[in-house]
C-alpha cells in the first residue's frame, strides 16, 4: 500500500488553500472554553452509518471514530494521507491485494450507559453491518457490497426483513459477513473480492464506524437513538434540540493516548441552529461565534474580505462541483427528458460563466464540463457542449429543442434550495434557459428537506414533481476519489441508489471504471477515469455548472485553525479558543 499512498498524493491535492491568508496559529495550545458555531439547518443525521453531507462529517470526526482517518494540517501531501485511527496503523495489504488486516488500539473505549468499554472487532464487523439495514441504507453502501465479500448477499437477506428493532437485531446478530473475520477482539480481517486501490480510503468514511451492540435496541437515528448516543470520539451528546441547538460535550470515556489524531482543546461545543447566513457572517465578525455549520462566506463580502487580507477567511476545495440533474424518469412533457436532443439543449442553455460570478468569480469557482471536480484523478479539460466564453448558446439550444419536437420551448420544473447563493443560482439558471425558450418554474425547498426529504424520496423522481435540480457533490474521501463521485451517482446495479436519482447507467462506462478502480499507477488510473468522464457527458444524465472551492470564515478567537480534509473546515477537534 506505501507505493499506492505515495503516487496518490503526489498527484492530487485535493485539499487546496487558495492564495488567501487564513492559517495563522498561536504558540502555544489553549485547553478548555466553548466553541460557539452557528448553522442554518439541522445535521442531516448523527448516526454515523447515514452521514451524507459534507459538513456533518466535523460533527462526526467530533464524537465517532473509524477505523483509518486524516490529520488534519494545512500541509495538503499530510491532509489527504490515510493514517491510523483506531487502527494501530494502515496495513499493507497481502494476498495479492485482496486481504487487509487490522489491529486496533487499546485504550479506545465506548461511552456505554453501564460505563466505559474498549472498542473491539465485533463492533467493527456491526458497523458495516448496519450499512444495509432495511430502515435506511447508507448512501455509500455500494462501495463496500461490490468489494467486500459476503456483504451484498448479507445486505441481499437484511433488505427481506422487517425494519423493526426487534427483527433487525436478530437479524444482525445472528448472521455473518464472510468476508470480514474477527479472530479476536483486537484484530479485524477484510478479505476483498477484487483488488482496489482506493479501499483504505472508504474506510476514512464515518458510516462505516464501529457499532456498539447497545446501538440495535433503537431504529438507526431515530429520536431514541439520539437520546441515547453512545460515543467513541472526545465528544459525545449533551443537550439536543431538534432545529435548536446542539451540545456536545467531553466524552468521559475518551482517553487523549488512545487517540493520534484529536487533541480535543475545547470544553465543549454549541450548534446553534436556524440562523440565516447574514446573520452568522455579522456574529463570526464581530466575535458572536467562532465558525459557521453550513455556510460559505456570501459572496457579497467576500471580495471585500480577500481585498483587506482578513486572515481570518480561508477557501478550500475537495473535488466539490454544482450541476443539474435531470429527471429521465417521468413522464412529463411525454417524457421530453428521455430524448438527448432536449438534454443537449439543457447543456447548452445554461450561462456558467455567470454563476461562476454570483459565487464569487475565478477565485473560488470555475465552469464545469465533466463529473470530476478540480483535483480528483481523473479531472480534465473537455467540453462537448461548449459555448463562447462558458456564457451558453441559446441558439443551439433552441435548435435542438425543435428537433426533439418543441419548437416552441418547453416548460420544466425546478426545485432549489433556499439558502444562500442557491436562490441567486436558481433565478440564473431561470434567466438563462429563457433565452433558449425554456421556461422554469422554480419551486423553493428548505435546505435542511432538500436532500433528505425532497431529492432522496424516488416517489417525487418518478411522478416528476420535479424535472431538472440543482445538487451538489463532493467526493467521499480524498485522495484518489473518482469512484466515489462516479459510482453512488452514475451506476445502477438493481438496487436504486440514494444519490442516483434517476438510476442512470451505462456498461462501459462501468467496466471502464472498473479497470480504473483496479489500476495501479496515477497516469493509468487518470486516463480510465477522464475516459468515464466523457462516457457519462455524452449521455448528458447531468449538467455541470461550476467546480466551486468553499470560503470560510472564521471568528477572532479561533487558534490552529487547521483543515480537516473531509469536512472541508478547521478541524473541532483540533483547534483552541482564546478570547
Amino acid at each position: 500500500m506505501r507505493s499506492l499512498l505515495k503516487s496518490t498524493v503526489s498527484v492530487a491535492s485535493l485539499l487546496i488553500a487558495l492564495s488567501l491568508p487564513g492559517f495563522a496559529m498561536a504558540d502555544e495550545p489553549v485547553k478548555g472554553g466553548t466553541l460557539r458555531i452557528l448553522a442554518t439547518g439541522e445535521p442531516d443525521h448523527i448516526d454515523p452509518a447515514l452521514a451524507g453531507m459534507v459538513n456533518t462529517n466535523n460533527l462526526l470526526r467530533a464524537i465517532s471514530r473509524q477505523l483509518v482517518s486524516y490529520q488534519a494540517s494545512t500541509d495538503p501531501d499530510v491532509a489527504i494521507k490515510p493514517v491510523g485511527d483506531l487502527a494501530t496503523e494502515v496495513p499493507q495489504p497481502t494476498d495479492n491485494g485482496l486481504t487487509y488486516t487490522f489491529k486496533l488500539r487499546q485504550g479506545a473505549m465506548w461511552n456505554t450507559p453501564s460505563g466505559a468499554r474498549q472498542i473491539t472487532s465485533a463492533d467493527v464487523k456491526r458497523g458495516f453491518k448496519r450499512l444495509c439495514n432495511p430502515h435506511m441504507q447508507a448512501s455509500t453502501l455500494t462501495y463496500f457490497t461490490a468489494l467486500i465479500s459476503g456483504l451484498s448477499e448479507f445486505c441481499d437477506s437484511f433488505a427481506k426483513v422487517q425494519p423493526t428493532v426487534a427483527d433487525m437485531k436478530k437479524y444482525m446478530e445472528g448472521n455473518d459477513v464472510k468476508g470480514i473475520e474477527t479472530p479476536d477482539d483486537q484484530t479485524v480481517v477484510f478479505r476483498l473480492k477484487e483488488r482496489a486501490g482506493d479501499f483504505i480510503y472508504t474506510l476514512s468514511l464515518p458510516m462505516p464506524a464501529p457499532a456498539p451492540i447497545e446501538v440495535l435496541d433503537y431504529i438507526p437515528d431515530s429520536p431514541e437513538y439520539r437520546t441515547h448516543f453512545v460515543g467513541s470520539g472526545p465528544y459525545t451528546i449533551g443537550e439536543y434540540t431538534p432545529d435548536t441547538s446542539l451540545k456536545l460535550v467531553r466524552n468521559p470515556a475518551w482517553k487523549a493516548e488512545s487517540d493520534p489524531l484529536r487533541k480535543a482543546y475545547v470544553d465543549d461545543i454549541e450548534i446553534t441552529m436556524g440562523l440565516q447566513a447574514d446573520a452568522i457572517m455579522q456574529q463570526l465578525q464581530s466575535g458572536d461565534a467562532d465558525l459557521a455549520y453550513d455556510i460559505n462566506v456570501p459572496t457579497a463580502i467576500l471580495a471585500t474580505l480577500a481585498a483587506n487580507g482578513d486572515e481570518k477567511l480561508t477557501a478550500l476545495s475537495a473535488g466539490n462541483t454544482n450541476f443539474l440533474f435531470i429527471n429521465t424518469v417521468s413522464g412529463n412533457n411525454k417524457g421530453a427528458l428521455k430524448d438527448i436532443r432536449v438534454r443537449q439543449a439543457l447543456s447548452y442553455a445554461v450561462d456558467k460563466a455567470a454563476i461562476v460570478q454570483q459565487w464569487g468569480g475565478p477565485k473560488v469557482a470555475e465552469p464545469a464540463t465533466g463529473i470530476f471536480g478540480l483535483g480528483v484523478l481523473g479531472h480534465h479539460k473537455f467540453d462537448l457542449y461548449p459555448s463562447p466564453d462558458s456564457k451558453g448558446d441559446p441558439e443551439k439550444a433552441k435548435a435542438l429543442l425543435a428537433q426533439a419536437g418543441f419548437p416552441n420551448g418547453i416548460t420544466l420544473k425546478m426545485p432549489y434550495r433556499n439558502k444562500d447563493l442557491e436562490v441567486a443560482t436558481a433565478a440564473t439558471i431561470q434567466a438563462s434557459m429563457a433565452r433558449a425558450g425554456i421556461k422554469l418554474e422554480l419551486a423553493p425547498v428548505t435546505a435542511a428537506d432538500y436532500y433528505s426529504k425532497f431529492m432522496t424520496n424516488p416517489v417525487n423522481t418518478k411522478n416528476g414533481t420535479w424535472d431538472i435540480a440543482p445538487v451538489g457533490w463532493t467526493p467521499d474521501w480524498v485522495g484518489g476519489a473518482a469512484r466515489s463521485v462516479f459510482q453512488p451517482q452514475f451506476t445502477f446495479e438493481g438496487t436504486h441508489q440514494t444519490y442516483n436519482y434517476t438510476d442512470y447507467n451505462n456498461p462501459k462506462a462501468n467496466e471502464t471504471a472498473a479497470k480504473a478502480t483496479n489500476a495501479t499507477t496515477p497516469a493509468e488510473t487518470g486516463k480510465l477515469w477522464a475516459e468515464v468522464d466523457e462516457m457519462v457527458m455524452a449521455d448528458v444524465p447531468v449538467v455541470p455548472l461550476i467546480a466551486n472551492k468553499a470560503p470560510r470564515y472564521r471568528g477572532e478567537a479561533v487558534k490552529n485553525f487547521q483543515p480537516y480534509a473531509l469536512g472541508v473546515e478547521g478541524d473541532w477537534t483540533n483547534l483552541w479558543i482564546e478570547r
